[in-house]
């Protein structure tokens, strides 16, 4: 996991965008979710970006934001709310039993259409009234093929690291450089 995640902190790191902020609490990590699309969009910095939920674990502890997009480690408005969120816990509930299982990084190039990818990082999430399997979820919105890094629409023909299975219709992720 550490080999792909490096590169990601290291570029984003190196970029005036994200502001990274360290966070601890409750968050969603989304890492190995696949997305569904909403059929409807959202703007961010200017570009109008398909919408897509994920279900995502919620979990306790340490994890990074990006501050331009969520100003602060507050919930968002709403009630029963928390950020979707980056760490790097590898063992936490992942779909479709939702039994805690260590995550499994791949990369895989995006293509068109449900072969794209979605960035769930530092966006809204409502967390479920009712456990599964002991887990808690929310269901987050984010944009289908932008890119957490910077903001850009990330093409078909993008390298993507996921921890979300083989055959996940847009597979939770960050585009490599």
């Amino acid at each position: 996991m550490i080999k792909y995640l490096l590169p990601f902190i290291l570029v984003a790191s190196a970029w005036a965008e994200p502001a990274l902020m360290m966070c601890h609490g409750k968050y969603a990590l989304c890492a190995a979710s696949p997305t569904t699309p909403t059929n409807k969009t959202m703007v961010i910095n200017g570009v109008t970006f398909q919408q897509g939920t994920s279900v995502c674990p919620v979990l306790t502890g340490s994890s990074v934001g990006d501050r331009n997009l969520i100003g602060s480690c507050k919930p968002p408005k709403g009630a029963n709310t928390v950020w979707s969120l980056f760490s790097t816990e590898m063992n936490y509930p992942q779909a479709p039993s939702w039994a805690v299982v260590k995550a499994q990084p791949r990369t895989f190039v995006t293509t068109a259409g449900d072969g794209g990818m979605a960035n769930q990082w530092s966006y809204p999430c409502t967390i479920r009234l009712k456990k599964v399997n002991g887990a808690t979820l929310a269901d987050c919105l984010g944009p289908l093929n932008e890119s957490p890094m910077n903001g850009a629409v990330v093409p078909a023909g993008a390298t993507v690291v996921t921890s979300a299975p083989v055959g996940s219709a847009y597979s939770v992720g960050g585009n490599l450089p």
